[in-house]
């Protein structure tokens, strides 16, 4: 039996992707699992900041902690209200500075459908990963966090920003040409980030571990099911998903102290 604070798997770039979670005193590779059957037991809570036994209000905090932490201001989820090239604070500039003043990703990707997104250079292709993206290129490489916003907002009038999960775990994908969509949408970058366009980008096809898609999905929220236990039948994204259409988000549900056992 392992037991752990959940955080989002670690992965390897193969082909399958290779999963590994985080536990108290070890990692476990979650592809040896699939096919076996586990248990998911609720032990407790574990505030990713404060490190208190509190319940999780998102993302991995508690509710006070995350009202305060740099991790979760309004810039992460909506990058064009970055400010730190600005040098003008919202929560620790030196925290914001460090990850904002860095080069950015403008990029399309499909799950299901093409979207857009915004990442981090130094997160590519983890980000892609953690969406489901079965493929993926970058549309533009600029310099700072404030600009692949800009973009963004701009791209996302002709197409989506999120990933429909649902249609992502069971493996609904509309075929689509991103060459072509990109050459369709770089019209629509701002002026001001079409210098950063990328004129030749490699497709990024990505492979996940799964033995059966589920035709419909259920989530697992342990907070109403302390204990589950399930055939582990694939991982994809930053879910595990069982023979019985359960699915599991380790990413949704970081800071909950968990027991993982193999049957």
């Amino acid at each position: 039996m392992f037991q752990g604070v959940l955080q989002k798997m670690l992965t390897e770039w193969a082909n399958p992707i290779r999963y590994y979670l985080p536990m108290e005193n070890d990692f476990v590779l979650m592809n040896q699992l699939i096919g076996k059957d586990i248990t998911l037991q609720l032990v407790g809570y574990h505030c990713m900041n404060c490190g208190l036994n509190k319940p999780i209000f998102r993302q991995g905090y508690c509710k006070e902690c995350f009202f305060e932490v740099p991790q979760t201001a309004d810039w992460v989820m909506h990058p064009e209200l970055s400010k730190a090239h600005l040098n003008i604070e919202e929560r620790d500039l030196a925290y914001e500075q460090q990850v904002q003043l860095q080069p950015h990703y403008v990029y399309l990707a499909n799950s299901s459908d093409v979207k857009v997104g915004v990442t981090r250079k130094t997160q590519v292709p983890t980000r892609w990963i953690d969406q489901g993206a079965h493929e993926a290129l970058v549309l533009a490489e600029v310099p700072n966090r404030y600009l692949a916003g800009v973009a963004e907002v701009a791209l996302k009038a002709h197409m989506a920003d999120k990933t429909n999960w649902r249609k992502m775990l069971t493996n609904q994908i509309t075929p689509i040409d991103l060459l072509d969509v990109r050459n369709q949408v770089q019209p629509f970058v701002p002026a001001e980030v079409q210098p950063y366009l990328t004129a030749e980008t490699p497709i990024w096809q990505i492979h996940f571990p799964v033995e059966k898609y589920p035709s419909q999905v259920r989530s697992l929220q342990l907070s109403q099911t302390p204990t589950y236990t399930g055939k582990l039948v694939g991982i994809k994204g930053q879910y595990l998903i069982f023979d019985d259409n359960t699915v599991f988000n380790v990413r949704g549900n970081e800071g909950t102290v968990v027991n993982l056992s193999i049957i």
